[in-house]
């Protein structure tokens, strides 16, 4: 056994279990609410490892880790999204001068990769901030400790669909951690080629996302027992339509506040990829009369968005899942910037056959420890631990 130290960069070690560091980056409340989602588009063995990627805390809105594509790797910052199932990373050269800026993208360049294989068919993905476009490739992509040869992938050259998010966001791609069934093209996914590599030690993976600017985790492989309390009550993942599994989704008892139900919905998605928590905008009304919530703006995004007083009293918001509730308190769901308290949730009306659904983004990660199983096609909670600016890991 050895230990190491773990800050906000790369971890990499021969360990059993893989941490990945994340961190997150700084947003103002206008640039939080123009990135609200990069899920997706809704309607639309032996000797085996444990890895951790360190997660970047930015401003509790965009959680960014590292991933190296290439040989030799280059190293490119992507948002690890459990609400897509494909991997893209920047192809657009920078400008010489915007490379000296904080946080300026990164590109990946297939010349300087001596493992690359052209394939060039046209890749188009659309999330909830936007499409993105490109043609896929093939290289040695190192997530942890994990290198997938000739894993096929995208490089993406136009990002002009993200707008805001792309523009003041610090990444350099997605990592999609979904299930096989949202896969663009149907190619395997990230997840799928880490488990069918044989190096994690379990099929599961585990986000702790930290908060206020603090360094998270993704752990490859387990769980890492000193950022949890307790045990971990588990859920079955349900198909998002009849016969289909892509996200990871689950059967949800009820939401009440002040004791009362304000949901008929009964299904919601778990998704790293998502800032806010998402609602059904029937429900939306509901919760802003519960907080005496006021809109942020008079016209859209911002009449879509809303403040409340953050010294007045608010109820908790109870999610019921399996039988047990899980609460977040005002604390936790209001979003402090310069004084002001932003409801951390958004309507959102997802259409049949996915939806109607809640998705529980990192408003909900945050409180909640959660482990992605994938033998077992379960999800796992539990009541996360406060973070720290740093963590240090014995492996």
């Amino acid at each position: 056994m050895k230990s190491f130290f773990l800050a906000a960069g790369f971890a990499a070690a021969n360990a059993k279990v893989m941490t990945l560091p994340l961190v997150k980056r700084e947003m103002n409340l206008e640039e939080h609410f123009k990135t609200p989602r990069t899920a997706a588009a809704l309607g639309a063995t032996a000797g085996g490892e444990k890895d951790t990627i360190v997660i970047n805390d930015y401003q509790d809105a965009q959680y960014i880790g590292e991933v190296s594509v290439g040989s030799p790797g280059q190293k490119l910052r992507v948002v690890y999204d459990t609400g897509s199932s494909n991997l893209w990373v920047n192809n657009q050269p920078v400008p010489w001068w915007r490379k000296w800026l904080p946080g300026a993208h990164q590109t990946y360049d297939h010349s300087k990769s001596s493992t690359y294989v052209g394939n060039g068919t046209t890749f188009k993905i659309a999330y909830g901030s936007g499409p993105v476009a490109g043609f896929y490739s093939k290289d040695t992509v190192t997530v942890g400790d994990i290198g997938l040869t000739d894993y096929l992938f995208a490089e993406v050259n136009n990002t002009k669909g993200l707008g805001t998010m792309w523009l003041v966001g610090k990444l350099d791609g997605i990592l999609g951690l979904g299930w096989d069934d949202i896969s663009v093209d149907h190619v395997q996914t990230p997840l799928r080629a880490l488990v069918n590599s044989g190096k994690l030690e379990k099929s599961v993976f585990a986000f702790y996302l930290g908060s206020g600017g603090a360094v998270g985790e993704l752990v490859l492989g387990g769980v890492n027992a000193d950022h949890y309390i307790g045990d971990f009550a588990y859920t079955p993942v349900i198909d998002m339509v009849p016969g289909k599994k892509g996200y990871w989704t689950l059967a949800m008892d009820d939401i009440k506040m002040n004791g009362a139900s304000i949901t008929s919905c009964r299904k919601a998605i778990v998704d790293s990829g998502t800032s806010l928590l998402a609602v059904p905008s029937d429900d939306m009304a509901k919760i802003v009369a519960a907080v005496s919530a006021k809109p942020l703006g008079p016209i859209p995004p911002l009449n879509k968005e809303y403040t409340f007083d953050c010294n007045s009293t608010a109820p908790d918001f109870d999610i019921t899942i399996a039988g047990k509730t899980y609460t977040l308190t005002k604390k936790d769901y209001a979003l402090q910037n310069g004084g002001q308290c932003v409801l951390g949730m958004q309507g959102l009306d997802v259409p049949a056959p996915a939806g109607p659904l809640y998705i529980l983004g990192d408003v909900f990660m945050r409180k909640f420890y959660v482990k992605f199983d994938v033998g077992n096609e379960m999800l796992g909670f539990a009541t996360a631990k406060k973070s720290a600016s740093t963590v240090e890991i014995v492996v």
